[in-house]
């Protein structure tokens, strides 16, 4: 071991959160505030929860800066160009008693819809 190597990581286990990774295309109808259910893969019952944010950025990984401060893009992509994954952050309603939650694990995440209500679009 050598000095100012890490030796423990210690997570806080009440600010955990989940972040769904939606196609770009699914955005504009999910909103901040909609209802959420979680569901771990490896098993345990329903988690819920509720949209909390929405990234404003992704990083392009087909541009490049060039030197003259212009995008570089790559005028070829590999078979088929698909929708971005933009990360949708859940914060956790309620965990159903004996469901562990570790950081890390793999889930599917399902955004519930709110109504729009009288008067909206």
């Amino acid at each position: 071991m050598t000095t100012g190597s890490a030796v423990l990581a210690l997570v806080d286990t009440d600010s955990l959160y989940v972040d769904g990774y939606f196609e770009e295309t699914k955005l504009p109808r999910i909103q901040i505030g909609d209802a959420a259910t979680v569901t771990l893969l490896g098993g345990g019952g329903p988690i819920a929860g509720h949209v909390q944010s929405i990234d404003a950025g992704i990083a392009d990984n087909e541009r490049t800066e060039s030197p003259n401060l212009l995008a570089d893009v790559n005028p070829t992509f590999t078979w088929v160009r698909l929708a971005q994954r933009v990360p949708v952050r859940i914060a956790i309603d309620h965990v159903p008693a004996g469901t562990r939650l570790i950081a890390g694990l793999t889930a599917t995440v399902q955004i519930h819809q709110t109504p729009a209500g009288p008067g909206t679009s």
